[in-house]
């Protein structure tokens, strides 16, 4: 395996593996709920469960100040990412997810990886390898296969399509979100939960979708907590120390537990082309968890805040006495001097700079 840090790469993988799973479990709601009150729901569940999580954390934790809030100039970036991320994509694929095979659709979701993966490289100047343009091939390949439906006249499927063009929304949300994610992820989903859910919420009011009972309701929920909730946080604090593109490459590493839990749970299987779809994104996979990036760089002067330990050659600055958490981590403004070095590395918030 490469020198990247392996425990961004389990933060992703995990990411992805809750995420997988709320495709299957989302398509069985759909019998009892529309798509746009669903998509409100699953984002009301994500907010409200981290902030009651964040608010329990907050009176027990007995140690220092841990994360960087948001400052002003954050909320441009955190307001694109609502809006592509937490209104438009969900209710793309909610709607898609009616006419579309839920394992189909878990495996489609891999695209997303794509489509942040090229938007990092083409707006974003974020670095690739020829390993991880290889895995990015792969996927695409694969998803392509799993789009492609031979009982239409034209080949492709309306909602694969539709599956496909959310992972091109959450693509600029995750690129979006990746220039805040040194601040508290739990504060970037809880708003982004609160914002995506109740806009989604007002328009299935506005379009008289009807609201189901309770238990519909507490049910999306709680998959919006571990399925949406969870996995973004997981997901903001795996792109801490990968970047955008490596974090949803890896984020699509593990999306076959969405296949299997849609033939577990509801038989449902989609087309044949499964079978030569799976090994290629598994050879993608493969070329991605071989990549080892590393070479002379040099870091400009730089003064931020962030969640930090001294543990590293960039964080070497001193303290005042009793300033520092029993845990070694804290978040403080602290400066980093101009200082060139060489070592493997990832896009992470300290190593964005150009090749």
């Amino acid at each position: 395996m490469n020198k990247v840090k392996i425990f961004p790469i389990m933060q992703a993988v995990l990411a992805a593996l809750l995420f997988g799973a709320s495709a299957p479990l989302a398509k069985m709601l759909l019998g009892h709920i529309e798509p746009v009150p669903l998509a409100s729901f699953l984002y009301l569940g994500s907010g409200i469960g981290l902030m009651v999580y964040q608010i329990i954390i907050n009176f027990t934790s007995k140690e220092g100040k841990g994360e960087a809030p948001l400052s002003k100039k954050d909320f441009p970036w955190l307001f694109g990412a609502v809006v592509f991320g937490g209104v438009i994509a969900p209710i793309i694929l909610m709607s898609s997810l009616k006419i579309t095979p839920a394992s189909t659709a878990a495996l489609l979701l891999n695209f997303e990886g794509v489509s942040t993966t090229l938007i990092a490289l083409l707006f974003f100047k974020e670095s690739l390898g020829k390993r991880v343009w290889i895995a990015i091939s792969c996927i695409t390949i694969a998803s392509v296969l799993l789009s492609w439906d031979f009982s239409n006249q034209w080949g492709v499927s309306l909602g694969a399509l539709g599956v496909v063009g959310a992972c091109v929304c959450w693509g600029i949300d995750n690129n979006f979100t990746r220039n805040i994610s040194a601040k508290n992820p739990y504060t970037i989903v809880i708003i982004k939960g609160f914002a995506a859910g109740t806009f989604s919420l007002i328009l299935a009011l506005i379009l008289k979708q009807q609201i189901p009972d309770i238990k519909v309701v507490l049910s999306a929920m709680i998959l919006g907590f571990f399925s949406y909730g969870l996995s973004i946080v997981l997901f903001v604090l795996a792109m801490r120390n990968l970047g955008s593109a490596r974090t949803s490459a890896f984020f699509g590493t593990s999306p076959f537990i969405g296949a299997i839990l849609a033939f577990i749970l509801n038989q449902d299987i989609s087309s044949p082309m499964l079978i030569a779809a799976l090994p290629v994104m598994l050879l993608g996979t493969f070329f991605l968890l071989k990549e080892d990036h590393g070479h002379s760089h040099r870091h400009e002067h730089l003064i931020h805040e962030h969640r930090h330990s001294h543990n590293d050659s960039h964080h070497n600055h001193t303290h005042l006495p009793g300033q520092v958490p029993p845990n070694g981590y804290h978040s403080h403004v602290h400066e980093h001097e101009e200082l060139q070095h060489e070592h493997p590395h990832a896009p992470d918030i300290h190593h964005r700079h150009p090749h």
